[in-house]
């Protein structure tokens, strides 16, 4: 519970309706989008504006009293779960597009603003926000920016971080800073907005946003190419780029995600097909041509068993939900689904599939791959049932093993998802102790008393590197 104090103190900033600590309230916010993470907040608040929030930080550096900032809770990675109790912050209210610069092509937004009803804004005034998270429906642009999101576009266009130039950010002390700006050139100092981007929320309170904006692309095609053998659908994605081509988007299915996403979405995908690649190209009319004739030729080249182009825009609309309904469609098997995102260098793709499902094989669980084959990024995702305990466990054996063949093949633990609780006993094998470390200092430096998300990124203990047997 709040020092009643602190509760007197925190009512007086933001009245009594933004300032939540009802049993209803505070169970609502104790859990996001992870399966199997829970922790009750002791209080809710919902602030309208950087003063409030700047208020709101004074008096819980105050009596020491941790803070959790929340948007939509769409995170794969516990990143919003109260593990330390406190106050859990709701951005819901600062939702606002302030300025739409059509000089700098700039946007400056607020943190709780819907990311696709940004997006669609964004197009009707003729500029492109390329930043596409599978969530975007309900996720929230400071979600995006705490997780550094990246989704289906980001081969070619990169990820939230590459659309940041600016923010405007509350520091536990409940100081206000401001970075960077309507700037493409800015070396005054360490780079703090790329440093905030991805800090999942343990180093400041970010209240506003300044993201680039660009042209949108003035054609279109999407494709399907179908594979009766999965490294063959491997090797077309590394074709694809070594032949300087680059695709907007470069999806793959294995065969279990095929089935469930076709009874899902019923678009007649082949059941039969170990593995669907989902590409799509933009840009100039004629370099669109160009490049889908040649990835076509590179697919029939690597034995693409079919190849369809979509006919139509909508078409083409639908085979994209298709992939982006992947989870929801998996989520529909068993009572808990667990989703992760190990990554490795495009070219180990194949590799990394066989590895997922070799280690599926041998703890007897069940496994399905999707996800951005061509940054690397794979989603293995396994379906589960959280009251069968020895399930959970091989389900959660069977993923340390995945990230440690991640690593073994020059990837990470995470490309897109963050590190949260999930990740945190697994982040040393990525970045070392040493590493380790130094991001510990820095968030020392930035929250002294350790308030802002406390018990995410830094494991109590660093889990046991695994010893991979192939064979």
């Amino acid at each position: 519970m709040l020092p009643e104090q602190a509760k007197r103190e925190l009512i007086a900033i933001l009245g009594d309706a933004d300032f939540k600590d009802d049993p209803q309230s505070l169970v609502t916010h104790s859990y996001d989008g992870t399966a199997m993470q829970q922790a009750l907040p002791d209080a809710v608040v919902y602030p309208r504006d950087t003063a409030q929030v700047s208020a709101v930080m004074k008096v819980l550096n105050k009596h020491r009293i941790p803070l959790v900032t929340r948007g939509s809770g769409t995170n794969l990675c516990g990143g919003t779960v109260p593990v330390n109790g406190g106050v859990v912050m709701v951005m819901h209210r600062m939702n606002r597009i302030l300025e739409i610069d059509l000089e700098n092509l700039t946007a400056v937004v607020q943190p709780g603003l819907n990311t696709k009803q940004f997006s669609a804004h964004v197009e009707s005034l003729g500029l492109f926000y390329p930043p596409d998270p599978s969530s975007m429906a309900v996720s929230t642009i400071g979600g995006n920016i705490a997780e550094n999101s990246g989704g289906l576009r980001g081969l070619k266009y990169g990820t939230t971080k590459d659309y940041v130039i600016g923010l405007e950010a509350v520091l536990a002390s409940g100081d206000i800073i401001r970075t960077g700006g309507k700037l493409m050139k800015d070396v005054a100092g360490y780079d703090l907005t790329k440093l905030l981007v991805g800090s999942e929320g343990t180093l400041a309170i970010i209240t506003e946003a300044t993201l680039k904006l660009i042209p949108p692309p003035k054609a279109k095609k999407t494709m399907l190419a179908m594979y009766a053998d999965l490294y063959d659908a491997a090797r077309t994605v590394s074709k694809i780029i070594e032949n300087r081509i680059i695709p907007a988007t470069l999806e793959f299915l294995d065969n279990p995600t095929i089935r469930v996403v076709d009874d899902f979405a019923k678009l007649g995908l082949p059941l039969d097909m170990e593995a669907i690649l989902l590409i799509e190209q933009d840009g100039e009319p004629e370099t669109v041509e160009r490049d889908i004739a040649r990835i076509e030729e590179i697919c029939r080249g690597e034995n693409a068993a079919r190849i369809s182009v979509a006919a139509t825009p909508e078409e083409a609309n639908k085979l994209l939900a298709a992939r982006r309904s992947a989870f929801t469609a998996l989520a529909r098997l068993r009572p808990t689904t667990i989703l992760e995102d190990a990554t490795v260098p495009r070219s180990k793709i194949a590799d990394m599939v066989l590895e997922i499902n070799r280690i599926a094989r041998k703890y007897g669980v069940n496994i399905c791959t999707f996800g951005h084959a061509g940054d690397g990024n794979l989603h293995p995702t396994a379906t589960t049932d959280a009251r069968d305990l020895d399930e959970v466990h091989r389900v959660e054996e069977a993923f340390a093993e995945i990230f440690e063949a991640a690593i073994a093949l020059g990837g990470t633990i995470t490309g897109e998802h963050g590190v949260g609780i999930v990740k945190a006993p697994f982040l040393e094998w990525k970045v070392g102790a040493a590493g380790i470390e130094v991001m510990k200092g820095i968030k020392a430096a930035f929250d002294p008393h350790n308030l802002l998300n406390p018990g995410k990124m830094f494991a109590k203990q660093t889990r046991k590197r695994v010893v991979i047997h192939h064979g």
